[in-house]
C-alpha cells in the first residue's frame, strides 16, 4: 500500500527518489516551481530537457503528459517534468489528472523509484485554483495503483498544504 503525505516545503530540498516539476511543454526552464528546480538542479538539467525530442514544433511534452531526467544537483535522483494545463483550457481538469497520473505512472514504472514528491502543479502562474487542483490529485491517487511506497505532496504555502491535507484526508 502506498503512502500519501501532505507537508509544507520547498521541493527543491526533499530528500525522495523523484520529485514532480511543474514544468511548461518546452521543458524550458521558467518560473516558480519550475524555475526553482532548474536554478537547483544546475546547468545540466536544461541540457537533459533540450535532449528530449519534440513531439511537434517547440513542445518536448504536451499538457497532461509527463517526461524523467536525472536530477543532478538536487537531492532527489530524477525529476519528472509534468505539464498541467493552464485553468483556461479546455479539458483543464482531464489534463490536470492526466498530469497527475503520467507523473505517478512513470515513477511507478521505474524499479529504482519508491518515492515521490509532486507540488501543486498548475496552481501558479497557470491559475488552477488551490482546491480544485487538490482534489483533482486526490483522484489522481486514489483508485490507482502505483508501485510506490511513498507518495509526497511538497506544497510551498500553508494555504496549499491545509487544502491537499483536507483533500486527502476525505
Amino acid at each position: 500500500m502506498t503512502d500519501v503525505i501532505t507537508e509544507r516545503g520547498d521541493i527543491t530540498r526533499v530528500t525522495t527518489d523523484a520529485i514532480v516539476n511543474a514544468a511548461n511543454e518546452a521543458l524550458a526552464s521558467g518560473g516558480g516551481v519550475d524555475g526553482a528546480i532548474h536554478a537547483a538542479a544546475g546547468p545540466q538539467l536544461i541540457e537533459a530537457c533540450r535532449s528530449i525530442p519534440e513531439v511537434r514544433a517547440g513542445v518536448r511534452c504536451p499538457t497532461g503528459e509527463a517526461r524523467i531526467t536525472p536530477g543532478f544537483e538536487l537531492p532527489a535522483r530524477y525529476i519528472i517534468h509534468a505539464v498541467g494545463p493552464r485553468y483556461s483550457m479546455d479539458r483543464a481538469p482531464e489534463l490536470l489528472e492526466s498530469a497527475f497520473v503520467w507523473s505517478l505512472a512513470i515513477a511507478s514504472d521505474h524499479d529504482d523509484i519508491r518515492s515521490v514528491a509532486l507540488p501543486a502543479i498548475s496552481c501558479g502562474i497557470y491559475g488552477y485554483p488551490v482546491d480544485e487542483a487538490a482534489e483533482i490529485a486526490r483522484i489522481a491517487v486514489d483508485g490507482r495503483v502505483y508501485d510506490l511506497d511513498v507518495i509526497r505532496f511538497v506544497l510551498f504555502s500553508e494555504k496549499a498544504l491545509t487544502v491537499f491535507s483536507e483533500a486527502f484526508t476525505r
